[in-house]
């Protein structure tokens, strides 16, 4: 029960909820471990729980017809994935891999269903959450049609700061790979690129992927 407790108090489509509420979800959730490399779901599989990330960390991908991967995002503890099933049987159209050991908590459909109808402030903190990705989406979609590389890196690299607390240091959150699927281009390249913002003075890479920003202004106009 600690590990359901912990995967629903975490993720903010649930921690709003009163404790007895809480109570209720976390004897539905099943909790499943992975190892690195693992893999989740893949695309054509049925689709029929909503996966909460408890601990580790999870890629998002899908594969173009050339079996070229394209990473969608990167799953870190109290973020979710499969919402899809929630409303209506469908197949995954992406594949989620453990990037480390993980573990997720289950809650199928059927079970999640009653719960939205028993709790409506669930279903506005999903479309809440849906909002927020198809913003992601659509601006990725469109840095993808109009930005050079440099510029999609750059942005990313000022997307990551925490406005919350000024700090202009990070921990890039992911790997050089990934960060190239993510933004359509190599690792080669991204390895290139942020040398160059590193040599115009705007960033200063440091050991244990950190990132420190050196002139954010500068960087939003590259």
């Amino acid at each position: 029960m600690g590990s359901q407790k912990a995967c629903v108090s975490l993720v903010p489509i649930f921690n709003h909820l009163e404790a007895e509420q809480m109570e209720e979800i976390m004897v539905t959730a099943q909790s499943v471990s992975y190892k690195k490399g693992e893999i989740i779901y893949h695309a054509g599989g049925q689709s029929d729980s909503l996966y909460i990330v408890n601990k580790g960390k999870i890629r998002i991908y899908r594969l173009s017809e050339s079996g070229k991967e394209q990473l969608v995002r990167i799953l870190t503890p109290g973020d979710f994935t499969g919402e899809l099933a929630l409303f209506k049987e469908a197949v995954h159209e992406s594949y989620a891999e453990a990037m480390e050991e993980t573990k997720v908590c289950l809650i199928n459909r059927s079970d999640l269903q009653q719960f939205l109808m028993r709790f409506p402030s669930i279903s506005l903190k999903i479309l809440t959450e849906f909002s927020n990705r198809l913003e992601q989406s659509e601006k990725q979609t469109a840095r993808f049609a109009t930005e050079k590389v440099e510029t999609r890196i750059a942005l990313f690299l000022a997307e990551c700061l925490d406005s919350e607390n000024d700090a202009k240091e990070f921990v890039l959150p992911m790997s050089k790979k990934d960060l190239a699927s993510y933004l359509g281009t190599t690792p080669e390249t991204i390895s290139r690129k942020l040398a160059d913002l590193e040599d115009q003075g705007l960033i200063k890479q440091k050991p244990r992927k950190r990132i420190e920003i050196l002139d954010l202004d500068g960087l939003l106009f590259v």
